[in-house]
């Protein structure tokens, strides 16, 4: 079904403009992020998100047009891409799981142009307003990634290659028969860390203590992994993160929200530290 943003307009003969009403299998955005960038591919699994359609405005679909080809990324698995290539030069890159709308990562990128972020998302509205966001703030340091972020890491990026990971409140699948959705699990974490460099910092948040709790103890339980707290336990927001206006209102309520820093350790068979 068409949604308001997406028919175009066109000139006809005596110069009225119509509306394009886009036919089925039309891409969206012709030039902007595919529906499925990894198609069947890859198996099949139980998969810690849901892509889920929503209005796209007329900014955001005209930042998808305009800025996808520039700063989009999809993730299709189908090739391994060399991030200084896709960044533009030699910097830090930190991968981003989940942005929601995209302020809290704009607001990071404008305070620490020399990292790059490569933000991960499947919500198309989410994905053109970050874009606008980075057009109109001239931020250069965000590349927006769409699809699946387990494809990206596992068939996409090299080892070492990331400098952090950020993981922002992410679908907390409250049923105890969706837990097994939970991004935070041991697998996903031993993925992630053949992709994150020694010293790499694994931030993650969540206002869903139980969740938290689950973060902690697989955090704490992973070999590669050593939290940054003396105490072992969470650690306050650290500067880096923005406090959103979501989260600012989930406070006034009473929610927790719990923020937790973890290290990559360096790698065993690199350890000289000791015998």
């Amino acid at each position: 079904m068409d949604s308001p943003e997406e028919p175009r307009s066109s000139s006809v003969a005596g110069g009225e403009p119509h509306r394009h009403v886009r036919a089925k299998g039309e891409p969206r955005f012709p030039d902007g992020p595919k529906a499925d960038p990894a198609g069947s591919h890859f198996e099949r699994r139980i998969r810690s998100f849901q892509p889920r359609r929503s209005r796209v405005t007329t900014g955001q679909a005209d930042a998808l047009q305009r800025l996808w080809p520039k700063w989009g990324l999809d993730i299709d698995g189908q090739r391994v891409i060399d991030l200084a290539e896709l960044f533009g030069g030699e910097r830090p890159v930190v991968l981003e799981i989940g942005f929601g709308m995209g302020e809290a990562t704009a607001r990071m990128a404008a305070e620490d142009p020399e990292t790059g972020i490569l933000a991960v998302d499947v919500h198309t509205p989410g994905q053109g307003n970050l874009l606008n966001l980075a057009d109109q703030n001239g931020l250069t340091n965000i590349r927006v990634g769409n699809g699946d972020a387990i494809i990206l890491l596992r068939e996409m990026l090299t080892p070492d290659s990331l400098s952090g990971l950020r993981v922002y409140f992410p679908d907390p699948w409250p049923k105890k028969r969706h837990h097994k959705r939970r991004l935070i699990q041991p697998e996903f974490l031993s993925l992630a860390a053949t992709r994150l460099r020694p010293g790499a910092l694994v931030h993650c948040a969540t206002d869903w203590e139980p969740y938290a709790e689950q973060m902690l103890e697989v955090l704490s339980a992973h070999p590669d992994f050593e939290n940054t707290r003396p105490d072992g336990g969470y650690a306050p927001r650290p500067d880096f993160r923005p406090l959103t206006r979501f989260e600012g209102q989930g406070l006034e309520k009473g929610h927790v929200v719990n923020d937790l820093l973890f290290r990559r350790v360096q790698h065993r068979d690199q350890d000289t530290s000791g015998d």
